[in-house]
């Protein structure tokens, strides 16, 4: 997803950059709305004017001071540093360095300032799945209170927070909020809508399944889906080359645990019922106590990561991707196997990240239409087959901004004031239009995006829905992302190599969770919120007690069930 913008109007913004006072004036804040928002903002002119001017206001204090942030490297943030800094530093005063690193590389930094307390950059992008670890390290700054407290100053007062759409997920048990989020992206279903309503297509499923080929509703329909288009010809619509009913990756490298920390149990239906996320056992399958203390990972101790339903869950998706999927797939990891469905010869993806939108909507590709609208659509996630009504149903990722204790004030309030620019009412708008990773209700309920919607798949239909609040980032019962998320990779590449079945390779993933766990149970560092663990007993005991873990259900292929895309989306209306 590296892109490098070479629109008109970013090099006319630089242009006007560059002619800008060394200091912050509203001249270079005018400069920046001709040349760059435009009409792509919420806000009237005046509304924005007046948000620029607080801006230059706020950072008389630190103009000349130079600040360093950091994100991954996705298109929003690919914009933020190339567009947004330059036209922050020219207003302000303030110079920014919006570095763009690997999502690993960003927690490894992270992680690496929490440890030594050196100040390596003044504000992260960093995900929130990491909300836990915040929450109880104690290492970063609350929001809650800086914005009451020393960010008070320097706090847009139209910032808005009731309409950022993300702010559960990065608000604690405590209930302060401890990150902002500035791009969102979900997982969702991909499919070849074309397809799908081709009536040789529909008649032959019909014949060959017995029932409606549409959207699938659950795993087993998917499975359906995914036997039915895998080797099919479909000449009869000019489409050339193998196809096949199902993309994913499997490559033992660290961008496959991610493909299951982000909620791929969930969708199996491993946890509870909860939002955002299952209590008291989440998608990761630890279960925490009525003081939010995780208390085990394994089935013996309350725990689900070893759970029939986990089981379930990995054993379908190694399933579908040796039989539905390119031989290739199993080699690749995130990245490599992002874009294959935007080269025309995938029927569906279960496992498909809406931050994949830009890059599959660029005319000329083979899943894009003439006019400019795709012959793809997104829609939610099928379920498996222990998945409960009230239960998570898929991953939401939420990039948020963190200011970090050891950060010293001065700079924070700066790096803080480039936060809120680049989240701003102002910007978002426009933003959003670069890298269609939503934050605000009012940007995604503009007149803007109804206009744009019909070329963007389902993506804005999807987030002006009520099913959105289903999908949502890792939560609090992860004390200690860093440490446990690189477990997964590692475990589940054994299952997807063949080196362990599915139950041994989730026996030794909940077990090194336990072990983690007890690491900081016994070291006590994170105080009253951390691990206490259970006692081991037989899991038959958690098994007939009600909610996760589930046992074993006797049989695990339900009945399938199919919904028309264009019903489906009526019904959000």
């Amino acid at each position: 997803m590296n892109h490098i913008l070479k629109s008109t109007t970013a090099l006319s913004l630089a242009t006007a950059m560059l002619a800008a006072p060394a200091w912050a004036d509203m001249d270079a804040a005018r400069a920046f709305l001709d040349n760059e928002i435009g009409d792509l903002s919420v806000l009237s002119r005046e509304e924005q004017e007046a948000e620029m001017q607080f801006f230059v206001d706020a950072a008389e204090p630190f103009q000349g001071m130079d600040i360093k942030v950091v994100s991954e490297t996705i298109t929003t943030h690919e914009y933020e540093s190339q567009v947004l800094a330059p036209a922050f530093t020219a207003i302000t005063g303030i110079q920014v360095t919006h570095d763009l690193i690997g999502e690993g590389d960003v927690v490894e930094k992270l992680q690496t300032q929490m440890q030594s307390g050196e100040n390596i950059y003044d504000a992260y992008v960093n995900d929130s799945d990491l909300i836990g670890t915040h929450w109880r390290y104690e290492q970063v700054r609350n929001l809650t209170d800086w914005m009451a407290g020393d960010g008070a100053d320097v706090t847009l007062q139209t910032l808005d927070l009731d309409d950022f759409i993300g702010l559960s997920f990065t608000t604690g048990p405590d209930g302060k909020l401890y990150q902002m989020p500035t791009q969102q992206f979900a997982n969702l279903y991909w499919f070849r809508y074309d397809w799908f309503n081709d009536e040789k297509n529909k008649a032959d499923f019909q014949e060959q399944f017995g029932y409606e080929l549409g959207v699938p509703v659950n795993w087993s329909a998917y499975e359906d889906i995914a036997e039915f288009f895998t080797g099919r010809d479909l000449s009869h619509m000019g489409v050339d080359g193998e196809v096949f009913g199902n993309m994913d990756y499997g490559k033992k490298d660290p961008s496959l645990g991610w493909r299951y920390t982000d909620a791929w149990m969930s969708m199996a239906g491993m946890g509870d019922v909860g939002e955002p996320n299952g209590l008291p056992v989440d998608e990761w399958g630890i279960r925490v106590n009525e003081n939010s203390q995780p208390v085990g990972s394994c089935v013996a101790r309350g725990g689900a990561t070893n759970s029939p339903a986990a089981v379930y869950a990995v054993t379908k998706a190694i399933e579908w991707l040796q039989k539905y999927s390119p031989p290739a797939a199993a080699g690749m990891t995130f990245g490599e196997a992002g874009p294959i469905p935007a080269q025309g010869n995938i029927a569906q993806q279960m496992f498909w990240y809406t931050a994949f939108t830009a890059d599959t909507v660029k005319p000329g590709l083979p899943v894009m239409n003439e006019d400019g609208t795709p012959k793809w659509r997104m829609a939610p996630s099928p379920h498996g087959v222990y998945w409960k009504e009230g239960q998570k149903i898929g991953y939401q990722d939420a990039g948020s901004w963190t200011l970090m204790e050891s950060t010293p004030v001065d700079r924070a309030q700066a790096a803080w004031l480039y936060a809120q620019f680049v989240t701003s009412k102002t910007v978002d708008l426009k933003k959003s239009d670069v890298g269609l990773t939503f934050i605000r209700e009012s940007t995604i309920n503009s007149d803007h995006f109804t206009e744009r919607a019909d070329k963007l798949g389902g993506l804005i239909e999807f987030y002006r829905s009520p099913a959105r609040v289903a999908w949502s980032p890792t939560g609090t019962n992860v004390p200690d992302y860093p440490k446990l998320a690189q477990l997964w990779w590692q475990n589940i590449g054994d299952a997807m190599s063949g080196a362990k079945t599915p139950q041994e390779a989730l026996d030794s993933l909940c077990a090194d969770q336990e072990r983690v766990l007890e690491r900081l149970e016994r070291a006590g560092v994170q105080g009253d919120l951390g691990p206490v663990m259970n006692d081991e007993v037989d899991a038959e005991e958690w098994f007939s007690q009600a909610g996760a873990p589930f046992p074993k259900l006797d049989n695990e292929d339900e009945e399938p069930i199919t919904v028309s895309y264009d019903e489906l989306i009526q019904s959000w209306q």
